[in-house]
């Protein structure tokens, strides 16, 4: 499956109702480690079964990146049934991504 671009037009379907847990990677296009961790994100996106794997551009959606309490990018969000379930900040590797993803 490939990464999922949330904006508030589909944040609520896409996470907030999704029926599996979903990663959300905040991001910003002008952000070295967020450029350094985007290819990890889209290799999850395909591997990962039973998963969502999404971005939010900080820039694009600021009112999504407050909603969350986003002040250092990449910030990454689980959500779990609606709630978040984790949250970190940083670049990361994929076996900590996954790692995360099982939690």
């Amino acid at each position: 499956m490939a990464v999922i671009h949330i904006t508030r037009d589909n944040f609520e379907q896409e996470v907030l109702q999704s029926d599996v847990p979903v990663l959300i990677d905040f991001f910003a296009v002008w952000c070295g480690p967020c450029k350094m961790l985007a290819p990890i994100i889209e290799q999850l996106a395909e591997e990962v079964p039973g998963k969502k794997i999404c971005k939010i551009d900080v820039d694009a959606e600021p009112e999504l990146a407050a909603q969350f309490g986003v002040t250092s990018i990449p910030t990454l969000v689980l959500i779990k049934n609606g709630a978040i379930a984790g949250t970190i900040v940083g670049m990361r590797s994929k076996k900590a991504l996954l790692e995360f993803l099982d939690s």
